[in-house]
Protein backbone atom coordinates (compact mmCIF):
# COMPACT_ATOMS: atom_id res chain seq x y z
CA UNK A 1 0.00 0.00 0.00
CA UNK A 2 1.20 3.68 -0.80
CA UNK A 3 1.67 5.66 1.82
CA UNK A 4 3.16 8.83 3.34
CA UNK A 5 -0.10 10.32 1.64
CA UNK A 6 -2.91 12.30 2.84
CA UNK A 7 -5.92 12.62 0.61
CA UNK A 8 -8.07 15.88 1.24
CA UNK A 9 -11.42 16.71 -0.04
CA UNK A 10 -12.53 20.46 -0.21
CA UNK A 11 -16.16 21.11 0.15
CA UNK A 12 -16.73 25.28 -0.71
CA UNK A 13 -19.68 26.90 1.35
CA UNK A 14 -22.81 25.16 -0.18
CA UNK A 15 -25.84 26.81 -1.97
CA UNK A 16 -29.32 26.66 -2.87
CA UNK A 17 -28.45 23.92 -5.99
CA UNK A 18 -25.64 22.16 -3.99
CA UNK A 19 -26.62 18.68 -2.58
CA UNK A 20 -24.48 16.67 -0.40
CA UNK A 21 -25.82 13.23 -1.68
CA UNK A 22 -22.60 12.79 -4.11
CA UNK A 23 -20.01 13.83 -1.90
CA UNK A 24 -21.50 10.90 0.69
CA UNK A 25 -21.54 8.82 -2.36
CA UNK A 26 -17.87 9.39 -3.17
CA UNK A 27 -16.62 8.85 0.34
CA UNK A 28 -18.45 5.53 0.42
CA UNK A 29 -17.31 4.50 -3.25
CA UNK A 30 -13.22 4.82 -1.76
CA UNK A 31 -14.45 2.77 1.32
CA UNK A 32 -16.23 0.33 -0.82
CA UNK A 33 -13.20 -0.23 -2.86
CA UNK A 34 -10.75 -0.27 0.31
CA UNK A 35 -12.82 -2.92 1.57
CA UNK A 36 -13.46 -5.01 -1.40
CA UNK A 37 -9.62 -4.98 -1.37
CA UNK A 38 -9.03 -6.00 1.93
CA UNK A 39 -11.65 -8.89 1.32
CA UNK A 40 -9.45 -10.64 -1.78
CA UNK A 41 -7.19 -13.54 -0.74
CA UNK A 42 -4.39 -11.91 -2.54
CA UNK A 43 -3.23 -7.83 -1.72
CA UNK A 44 -1.30 -6.03 -3.63
CA UNK A 45 1.52 -4.44 -2.47
CA UNK A 46 1.46 -1.36 -4.03
CA UNK A 47 -2.54 -0.60 -3.94
CA UNK A 48 -3.37 2.80 -3.77
CA UNK A 49 -5.21 4.12 -0.55
CA UNK A 50 -8.04 6.28 -1.85
CA UNK A 51 -10.02 6.81 1.14
CA UNK A 52 -10.34 10.75 2.28
CA UNK A 53 -8.55 11.41 5.36
CA UNK A 54 -9.56 15.04 5.80
CA UNK A 55 -12.52 17.01 4.58
CA UNK A 56 -11.35 20.97 4.44
CA UNK A 57 -15.34 22.32 5.44
CA UNK A 58 -15.42 26.14 3.81
CA UNK A 59 -17.60 28.36 5.06
CA UNK A 60 -19.09 31.35 3.64
CA UNK A 61 -17.80 34.68 5.62
CA UNK A 62 -21.41 35.95 6.98
CA UNK A 63 -20.36 37.08 9.90
CA UNK A 64 -23.74 35.79 11.10
CA UNK A 65 -24.36 31.98 11.15
CA UNK A 66 -23.95 28.72 9.47
CA UNK A 67 -26.23 28.36 6.30
CA UNK A 68 -28.97 25.25 6.94
CA UNK A 69 -26.80 23.51 3.88
CA UNK A 70 -23.75 23.66 5.88
CA UNK A 71 -25.11 22.14 8.53
CA UNK A 72 -27.11 19.67 7.16
CA UNK A 73 -24.05 18.68 4.56
CA UNK A 74 -21.74 18.20 8.12
CA UNK A 75 -24.39 15.98 9.77
CA UNK A 76 -24.49 13.85 6.72
CA UNK A 77 -20.68 13.47 6.54
CA UNK A 78 -19.53 13.76 9.68
CA UNK A 79 -19.16 9.74 10.34
CA UNK A 80 -17.69 9.53 7.43
CA UNK A 81 -15.00 11.51 6.84
CA UNK A 82 -12.47 14.09 9.57
CA UNK A 83 -13.80 17.91 9.14
CA UNK A 84 -11.99 20.59 9.85
CA UNK A 85 -14.32 23.89 9.01
CA UNK A 86 -12.54 26.70 7.43
CA UNK A 87 -13.96 30.27 7.00
CA UNK A 88 -13.23 31.10 3.23
CA UNK A 89 -11.85 34.65 2.26
CA UNK A 90 -11.29 35.36 5.72
CA UNK A 91 -9.78 39.35 5.11
CA UNK A 92 -13.58 40.16 4.02
CA UNK A 93 -13.89 40.04 7.84
CA UNK A 94 -12.88 42.26 10.40
CA UNK A 95 -10.27 40.98 13.18
CA UNK A 96 -12.69 42.05 16.11
CA UNK A 97 -15.53 40.84 14.44
CA UNK A 98 -13.59 37.41 13.25
CA UNK A 99 -13.41 35.52 17.43
CA UNK A 100 -17.12 36.64 17.53
CA UNK A 101 -18.26 34.68 13.88
CA UNK A 102 -15.78 31.86 15.03
CA UNK A 103 -17.31 30.97 18.38
CA UNK A 104 -21.03 31.52 16.70
CA UNK A 105 -19.52 29.11 14.30
CA UNK A 106 -18.47 26.72 16.80
CA UNK A 107 -21.48 26.95 19.00
CA UNK A 108 -23.63 26.02 16.25
CA UNK A 109 -21.87 23.33 15.20
CA UNK A 110 -22.23 21.74 18.93
CA UNK A 111 -25.53 22.79 18.85
CA UNK A 112 -26.22 20.79 15.60
CA UNK A 113 -24.32 17.37 17.09
CA UNK A 114 -21.97 17.75 14.89
CA UNK A 115 -18.55 16.20 14.73
CA UNK A 116 -15.64 18.04 13.60
CA UNK A 117 -12.05 16.52 13.65
CA UNK A 118 -10.22 18.08 16.80
CA UNK A 119 -6.55 17.98 16.88
CA UNK A 120 -5.01 14.93 19.65
CA UNK A 121 -3.83 16.35 23.28
CA UNK A 122 -2.90 13.06 24.62
CA UNK A 123 0.79 13.06 23.31
CA UNK A 124 3.02 15.37 25.11
CA UNK A 125 4.94 16.15 22.33
CA UNK A 126 2.22 17.91 20.53
CA UNK A 127 -0.41 18.44 23.38
CA UNK A 128 0.35 22.37 23.86
CA UNK A 129 0.73 22.83 20.29
CA UNK A 130 -2.71 20.75 19.55
CA UNK A 131 -4.76 22.49 22.01
CA UNK A 132 -3.34 26.24 20.95
CA UNK A 133 -5.10 25.19 17.69
CA UNK A 134 -8.28 23.59 18.55
CA UNK A 135 -9.07 26.82 20.13
CA UNK A 136 -8.21 29.04 17.09
CA UNK A 137 -11.04 26.62 14.78
CA UNK A 138 -12.67 27.38 12.65
CA UNK A 139 -9.30 28.16 11.06
CA UNK A 140 -9.76 31.78 9.15
CA UNK A 141 -8.02 31.48 5.52
CA UNK A 142 -6.86 33.06 2.45
CA UNK A 143 -6.05 31.78 -0.72
CA UNK A 144 -4.03 33.53 -3.69
CA UNK A 145 -2.48 32.43 -6.93
CA UNK A 146 -0.55 35.43 -6.95
CA UNK A 147 2.77 36.75 -6.31
CA UNK A 148 3.01 40.42 -4.91
CA UNK A 149 6.20 41.78 -4.01
CA UNK A 150 6.84 43.20 -0.45
CA UNK A 151 9.73 44.90 0.18
CA UNK A 152 12.38 43.26 -1.77
CA UNK A 153 10.87 39.44 -1.89
CA UNK A 154 8.07 37.77 -3.92
CA UNK A 155 5.18 36.56 -1.42
CA UNK A 156 2.40 34.63 -1.98
CA UNK A 157 -0.82 37.12 -1.43
CA UNK A 158 -3.37 39.84 -2.48
CA UNK A 159 -2.63 43.55 -3.52
CA UNK A 160 -5.19 45.88 -2.20
CA UNK A 161 -5.07 50.15 -1.99
CA UNK A 162 -4.30 49.24 1.93
CA UNK A 163 -1.68 46.97 1.83
CA UNK A 164 -0.47 43.83 0.59
CA UNK A 165 -2.65 40.28 2.81
CA UNK A 166 0.13 37.61 2.86
CA UNK A 167 -0.86 34.06 2.33
CA UNK A 168 2.00 32.65 4.29
CA UNK A 169 1.90 35.78 7.43
CA UNK A 170 0.97 34.09 10.07
CA UNK A 171 -0.73 37.72 11.62
CA UNK A 172 -3.01 37.73 8.51
CA UNK A 173 -4.26 34.50 8.10
CA UNK A 174 -4.32 30.52 9.44
CA UNK A 175 -2.84 29.19 6.32
CA UNK A 176 0.12 28.45 7.57
CA UNK A 177 -0.89 26.71 11.24
CA UNK A 178 -3.31 25.25 8.82
CA UNK A 179 -0.69 23.62 6.79
CA UNK A 180 1.39 22.46 9.46
CA UNK A 181 -1.50 20.85 11.33
CA UNK A 182 -1.99 19.13 8.29
CA UNK A 183 1.41 17.78 6.57
CA UNK A 184 3.54 17.71 9.48
CA UNK A 185 2.17 17.23 13.26
CA UNK A 186 -1.18 15.55 12.48
CA UNK A 187 -0.75 13.50 9.33
CA UNK A 188 -0.89 10.21 10.91
CA UNK A 189 -3.18 10.65 13.68
CA UNK A 190 -5.80 11.48 10.18
CA UNK A 191 -4.85 8.34 8.83
CA UNK A 192 -5.53 6.52 11.40
CA UNK A 193 -8.68 8.24 12.70
CA UNK A 194 -9.87 7.52 8.96
CA UNK A 195 -9.45 3.71 9.47
CA UNK A 196 -9.99 3.13 13.07
CA UNK A 197 -13.35 5.07 13.21
CA UNK A 198 -14.62 6.09 9.98
CA UNK A 199 -13.58 3.00 7.66
CA UNK A 200 -14.04 0.47 10.52
CA UNK A 201 -17.70 1.98 11.30
CA UNK A 202 -18.34 1.71 7.56
CA UNK A 203 -16.93 -1.79 7.25
CA UNK A 204 -19.24 -2.90 10.24
CA UNK A 205 -22.23 -2.06 8.56
CA UNK A 206 -21.41 -3.44 5.06
CA UNK A 207 -20.66 -6.44 6.78
CA UNK A 208 -23.52 -6.39 9.01
CA UNK A 209 -26.22 -5.17 6.11
CA UNK A 210 -24.56 -8.38 3.54
CA UNK A 211 -24.40 -10.76 6.79
CA UNK A 212 -28.18 -9.29 7.24
CA UNK A 213 -29.42 -9.53 3.55
CA UNK A 214 -27.83 -13.62 3.29
CA UNK A 215 -29.98 -14.41 6.10
CA UNK A 216 -32.93 -12.65 4.99
CA UNK A 217 -32.56 -14.52 1.75
CA UNK A 218 -31.64 -18.15 3.37
CA UNK A 219 -34.76 -17.76 5.67
CA UNK A 220 -37.06 -16.96 2.44
CA UNK A 221 -34.62 -20.07 0.54
CA UNK A 222 -36.36 -22.49 3.87
CA UNK A 223 -39.11 -20.92 4.23
CA UNK A 224 -39.77 -21.10 -0.22
CA UNK A 225 -38.50 -25.08 0.38
CA UNK A 226 -40.83 -25.91 3.69
CA UNK A 227 -44.21 -24.42 1.58
CA UNK A 228 -43.02 -26.78 -1.30
CA UNK A 229 -42.56 -29.46 0.58
CA UNK A 230 -45.80 -29.29 2.65
CA UNK A 231 -47.86 -28.48 -0.54
CA UNK A 232 -46.10 -31.97 -2.00
CA UNK A 233 -47.26 -33.89 1.64
CA UNK A 234 -51.18 -32.71 0.68
CA UNK A 235 -50.91 -33.84 -2.78
CA UNK A 236 -49.73 -36.95 -2.06
CA UNK A 237 -52.31 -37.13 1.02
CA UNK A 238 -55.19 -36.23 -1.16
CA UNK A 239 -54.09 -38.05 -3.47
CA UNK A 240 -54.41 -41.22 -1.41
CA UNK A 241 -57.59 -39.80 0.30
CA UNK A 242 -58.80 -39.72 -3.33
CA UNK A 243 -57.63 -43.59 -4.35
CA UNK A 244 -58.82 -44.29 -0.75
CA UNK A 245 -62.55 -43.54 -1.42
CA UNK A 246 -62.41 -44.93 -4.90
CA UNK A 247 -61.29 -48.42 -3.45
CA UNK A 248 -63.89 -47.96 -0.70
CA UNK A 249 -66.63 -47.10 -2.93
CA UNK A 250 -66.15 -49.56 -5.27
CA UNK A 251 -65.98 -52.44 -2.00
CA UNK A 252 -69.34 -50.92 -0.99
CA UNK A 253 -71.19 -51.35 -4.57
CA UNK A 254 -69.63 -54.68 -4.44
CA UNK A 255 -70.91 -55.80 -1.52
CA UNK A 256 -73.92 -54.14 -1.87
CA UNK A 257 -74.41 -56.21 -5.39
CA UNK A 258 -73.87 -59.48 -3.29
CA UNK A 259 -75.55 -58.84 -0.46
CA UNK A 260 -78.56 -58.00 -2.49
CA UNK A 261 -78.18 -61.46 -4.78
CA UNK A 262 -77.94 -63.17 -1.97
CA UNK A 263 -81.52 -62.79 -0.14
CA UNK A 264 -83.85 -65.52 -0.53
CA UNK A 265 -86.77 -65.54 -3.43
CA UNK A 266 -89.78 -64.34 -1.30
CA UNK A 267 -91.90 -63.51 -4.47
CA UNK A 268 -93.42 -67.07 -4.39
CA UNK A 269 -94.44 -66.76 -0.49
CA UNK A 270 -95.41 -62.94 -0.59
CA UNK A 271 -98.18 -64.16 -3.35
CA UNK A 272 -99.37 -67.10 -1.15
CA UNK A 273 -99.63 -64.96 1.81
CA UNK A 274 -101.58 -62.28 -0.16
CA UNK A 275 -103.98 -65.49 -1.16
CA UNK A 276 -104.38 -67.14 2.10
CA UNK A 277 -105.52 -63.05 3.22
CA UNK A 278 -108.15 -62.37 1.04
CA UNK A 279 -109.59 -65.81 1.32
CA UNK A 280 -110.01 -65.07 5.08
Amino acid sequence: MVKNRLHILLICYAHYFFSYQPIVDYLDAQFEAYLQEELKIKHFFEYHDSRVHVCLYFISPTGHSLKSLDIITMKNIDSKVNIIPLIAKADTISKSDLPKFKSRIMSELSSNGIQIYRFPTDDETTAQVNASMNALLPFAVVGSMDEVKVGKRMVRGRDYPWGVLQVENENHCDFVKLRDMLLSTNMEDLKEQTHTQHYERFSFQEIYEAKRQEFHNQYHREEDQLKQRFMQRVREKEATFKEAEKEASAAGLIYFTSTFSGLPNLGGKLERSVDVFEAA
